[in-house]
């Protein structure tokens, strides 16, 4: 375990057992974790330290519970937000789908009944975030979550969060 997952899991000890690394990305971490309150598998997306002390924990938390509020079957929901020893984060269930990207390096074109339906579930998430004034500003093949047949749209919190932070300099390192 290096330093940084052995912080994380020491920060977060109390709520979650930090499992592994999922994926990492130019502004996040994510990470597979074990939510010991309600016993299920959460993934737990940290921002990276600069990027947290850029933006800052208030503000970070201020935006973050902007997305808090997005209830829709198609937008990955939020469970928790916080800092912990520094380290600015936010927990979401655990998928254990795959993106779309995945899906299309795989298969590299989707039949027409899959495309209209992730168009239109992922048309409709955004609808519904847009009605309460959230714009993703990041939607992508990697942010496109496939569970049980499902689209579900992902990154919504630091969609929001980090762009209003410190213009298009955070926003153009997001990786």
């Amino acid at each position: 375990m290096n330093q940084f997952v052995a912080r994380l899991a020491t920060a977060l000890a109390t709520h979650y057992r930090v499992e592994r690394e999922l994926g990492a990305g130019g502004m996040a971490t994510v990470y597979l974790a074990h939510d010991l309150k309600h016993e299920r598998d959460v993934a737990i997306k940290v921002l990276h330290p600069d990027l947290g002390a850029a933006l800052g924990a208030e503000r970070f938390l201020s935006e973050i519970r902007t997305t808090a509020r997005l209830q829709h079957p198609h937008i990955l929901p939020l469970l928790d937000s916080g800092a912990a020893d520094g380290l600015l984060f936010y927990v979401m269930p655990y998928v254990r789908g795959e993106t779309l990207r995945t899906r299309l390096e795989r298969e590299t074109q989707l039949p027409v009944p899959d495309a209209l339906q992730i168009a239109r579930e992922v048309a409709d998430a955004l609808q519904a975030a847009h009605t309460l004034g959230v714009v993703h500003r990041d939607i992508n093949p990697e942010n496109i979550l496939r569970q049980d047949g499902n689209a579900l749209v992902a990154d919504v919190g630091v969609a929001v969060a980090v762009p209003t932070a410190g213009g298009g300099g955070l926003a153009q390192t997001w990786g």
